[in-house]
């Protein structure tokens, strides 16, 4: 029984779901942005192939909380039959400038998106990132460029649309806080999309080609650096990145965080997959 949704219980997640017919999460305690959006990027795969399971909600009245504040509910009918259909929330989280919340579930499907997401996550982070997170001007202005690209990867390469969520949490081990975030796509994946101009043997190399070489489907000058920034401003701020596309994750790890740099033979699963952890300064 799984009872954490995050990218630690994902692959743990999606073994199960190939065996189960309905989506049981009546005992999770916590799930965080990966979580959620890997949730509705399962349901945007089932959909895809006409199958629309059962959903049951967790029983935690505070995880529910938490999903209605991220904007969960907006989307999970699309994708899932509910039960509850219609769960008692007591109380809402209050929607301020004061919340843990830089950005609730968000679709990315156009341009316009992401300017809007920019927009809302540069209200939101000089009071997130510069109150909690100790970073300055110049740091915020980096990470909403390295957001912008993530999110521009989507619609220049994945031929379908994404989701992003962002939140920071406290991070008892560490004594810091740290900001999480989440930006995933069902569209071609990193092999396809890179072997109309590559020779790549799967989908390990086609993550490294595309994070650490800068590598592009296209071959206009400058194109395909998008994803390197994003890596030099992780590796510059001691954060942790990892991407899976397909059967394969590639991670950055910081001293602070655990984890495999390099992982093959996973559960496939179409698209990429991003997570970027930000640790106070």
């Amino acid at each position: 029984m799984i009872t954490q949704i995050t990218e630690d219980t994902f692959e743990q997640f999606l073994t199960l779901l190939r065996e189960s017919s309905v989506i049981d999460l009546r005992e999770v305690v916590f799930i965080d942005p990966y979580g959620m959006v890997g949730l509705l990027e399962i349901g945007e795969v089932l959909k895809a192939e006409g199958i629309q399971k059962l959903l049951y909600l967790p029983k935690s009245e505070e995880v529910l909380k938490y999903l209605e504040r991220m904007d969960f509910f907006k989307f999970s009918d699309r994708y899932f039959r509910l039960e509850p259909s219609k769960p008692q929330i007591s109380g809402r989280y209050l929607r301020s400038s004061y919340s843990d919340v830089l950005l609730e579930i968000t679709p990315i499907e156009k341009s316009d998106d992401i300017h809007f997401i920019v927009g809302k996550v540069k209200d939101r982070g000089h009071a997130i990132l510069a109150r909690h997170l100790n970073y300055d001007e110049n740091a915020i202005n980096s990470f909403v460029v390295a957001l912008s690209e993530v999110c521009q990867n989507i619609i220049e390469h994945s031929e379908t649309r994404g989701f992003v969520g962002i939140q920071k949490y406290h991070f008892q081990n560490l004594n810091k806080n740290v900001v999480k975030i989440a930006v995933m796509d069902i569209g071609i994946g990193f092999r396809k999309s890179l072997s109309e101009r590559f020779s790549l043997k799967n989908d390990l190399e086609a993550i490294e080609k595309g994070l650490l070489h800068g590598a592009s489907r296209y071959t206009d000058k400058g194109r395909g650096h998008g994803l390197s920034a994003v890596r030099r401003f992780v590796k510059q701020w001691n954060g942790k990145l990892s991407i899976r596309s397909g059967t394969a994750r590639l991670s950055i790890i910081p001293e602070w965080s655990r984890g495999k740099e390099k992982e093959h033979n996973l559960t496939y699963f179409p698209g990429a997959q991003i997570n970027i952890m930000l640790p106070e300064m």
